[in-house]
């Protein structure tokens, strides 16, 4: 086998892997570029403010602003002004976004299964310690 670029392989899969999740996310109004990260986070840490957002997603400020916003208009979040610093904004899923929690972690689930679809559990967990040690050379360049 040709030994290929692993960032590469890396960018192929994320980009299939988004628009496989995008074609299955639309006819709920989430849109691509990573909303449901935006909306899972928010489900999982009700309060969580848009900076916290941008940091624990590793997006820029620009796309975190706009998928909040676009999921605000969806429906599935609304924005409170932080009542300790009131340019600060707090973001909650919505009921529409609670109930919609168990669709969505089906569509997450159903994913990660169709990409580990020819690999056995070892080799599925063996590539995921991989890929975590990849990320650490990130982690360790980061800001």
């Amino acid at each position: 086998m040709k030994k290929e670029p692993i960032g590469k392989l890396i960018s192929y899969i994320q980009r299939s892997n988004q628009k496989m999740l995008a074609k299955e996310l639309a006819p709920y109004g989430i849109g691509s570029g990573g909303q449901h990260s935006f909306l899972k986070n928010v489900l999982h840490n009700p309060g969580v403010n848009q900076d916290k957002l941008t940091q624990e997603l590793k997006f820029d400020k620009a796309t975190t602003a706009r998928s909040v916003k676009q999921l605000e208009h969806a429906g599935y979040i609304e924005r409170i002004p932080d009542p300790e610093d009131r340019r600060s904004l707090l973001l909650y899923p919505t009921n529409k976004a609670k109930a919609f929690e168990p669709v969505l972690q089906a569509i997450l689930d159903d994913a990660n299964k169709r990409m580990a679809i020819h690999l056995s559990p070892d080799e599925e967990e063996q590539l995921l310690r991989l890929l975590h040690k990849v990320s650490l050379s990130f982690s360790e360049t980061e800001d």
